[in-house]
C-alpha cells in the first residue's frame, strides 16, 4: 500500500514534503521534520484512526469489489470477524471512497449516451397509518436516481431532488459532451435538448428499440442496483442512497469485471486517499 500511494518515497499527507522523512520506532509510522507530523499510510484516507487491521480492510475491499450485488454488513461481519455495527461503518467509508471524483469521472460522456431515471422507496399504500405522508394525488415520496451511460462505456448516476426539466437537463449538460447522441424514453423532461442529437424510444407504446434508439444499457444498471436492493440490502436509507449508487457505479466503471481483480482493488485504494468520513458525521440526522 505504501508503494502504491507514495511510489516508494513516503510523503507527508499534511505538507506534502518528501525530504528527510524517517521511520519511527513503531512499525509503519513515519515522522515529517518539516511539520512534526507522525503519520502512516492510513493518514488522510478512509482508514485513518481505524482500529481494524489493514488485512481486514483489504479483504473487505476485495469482497465489495467482486460481489456484483454487494455484500451486507451482517455478512461482512461474519467474514472478517468484527461486529455488524463496525462492518456497517467500514462499508459506508468504502462507499464514500467509491464516490470520489477522478480525472475519468470529471470527463464528459460522449458518443451514444443513454439516460433514464429510477425510483426507490416504499408505496404510500403499504405504510402504517401513522406513517403515511399524505402528499396528495400524483405526488410520490420515492427518491429519484438519475443515470447516464455511455454505450459500452462508463456510468454516471446521482440522487436528484426531482425529475423535472431544469434538474435533468442541468445534469445532462454537466456530464455529456455537446454533439453526442442522447437516447431516452418519452419523458417530457428531455424535450427541447439542443446540444445533443436526441433519439426517443416510446415505452408507453410498447416500443423498446427504434433503430439505434434504446435505453437497454442504462436500464441494465438499474436492474443490477435493484437486485442489490432486494436481494442483499433490502432497504436503502434516503440519507445514504448516494453512497450505494456510487458503490454500484464504481463496480461498473473502474471496478468492472473486464479488469483484473488486483487492478480493480488498486483503483479503489487510489480513491481512498483524501476521502475521510467520521461515524458522527455519518450518523448525524
Amino acid at each position: 500500500m505504501e508503494l502504491k500511494r507514495w511510489d516508494g518515497k513516503p510523503t507527508c499527507p499534511s505538507c506534502s514534503s518528501k525530504e528527510q522523512i524517517y521511520k519511527r520506532h513503531i512499525a509503519g509510522y513515519y515522522r515529517c521534520p518539516a511539520c512534526n507530523l507522525d503519520f502512516t499510510v492510513r493518514t488522510g484516507t478512509i482508514m485513518e484512526r481505524s482500529h481494524i487491521p489493514l488485512d481486514k480492510w483489504l479483504y473487505a475491499m476485495y469482497l465489495l469489489t467482486t460481489s456484483r450485488k454487494g455484500i451486507s454488513s451482517l455478512q461482512l461481519a461474519k467474514e472478517i470477524g468484527i461486529t455488524q455495527k463496525t462492518a456497517w461503518f467500514l462499508l459506508q467509508r468504502i462507499r464514500e471512497a467509491c464516490g470520489k471524483s477522478n480525472d475519468k469521472q470529471n470527463s464528459f460522456l460522449a458518443g451514444i449516451v443513454e439516460a433514464d431515471e429510477c425510483y426507490f422507496g416504499g408505496k404510500e399504500a403499504n405504510r402504517h397509518e401513522s406513517k403515511k405522508l399524505r402528499l396528495g394525488p400524483g405526488v410520490t415520496s420515492k427518491i429519484a436516481v438519475f443515470g447516464m451511460r455511455e454505450r459500452s462505456g462508463d456510468v454516471k448516476a446521482m440522487v436528484v431532488g426531482n425529475t423535472g426539466v431544469a434538474v435533468l437537463q442541468t445534469e445532462l449538460n454537466k456530464a455529456i459532451a455537446s454533439g453526442s447522441v442522447l437516447c431516452t424514453d418519452e419523458h417530457g423532461a428531455y424535450r427541447g435538448v439542443k446540444q445533443f442529437h436526441h433519439l426517443v424510444v416510446n415505452h408507453s407504446a410498447k416500443e423498446f428499440v427504434n433503430g439505434m434508439a434504446h435505453t437497454n444499457s442504462i436500464e441494465s444498471v438499474w436492474a443490477v442496483l435493484k437486485r442489490g436492493f432486494y436481494g442483499t440490502y433490502h432497504s436503502f436509507s434516503g440519507k445514504h442512497l448516494q453512497r450505494y449508487v456510487d458503490e454500484f457505479s464504481f463496480r461498473l466503471n473502474e471496478g468492472n469485471v473486464k479488469h483484473h481483480t488486483m487492478t480493480r482493488i488498486d483503483s479503489l485504494l487510489t480513491k481512498t486517499v483524501g476521502k475521510r468520513i467520521t461515524y458522527k458525521r455519518l450518523t448525524k440526522t
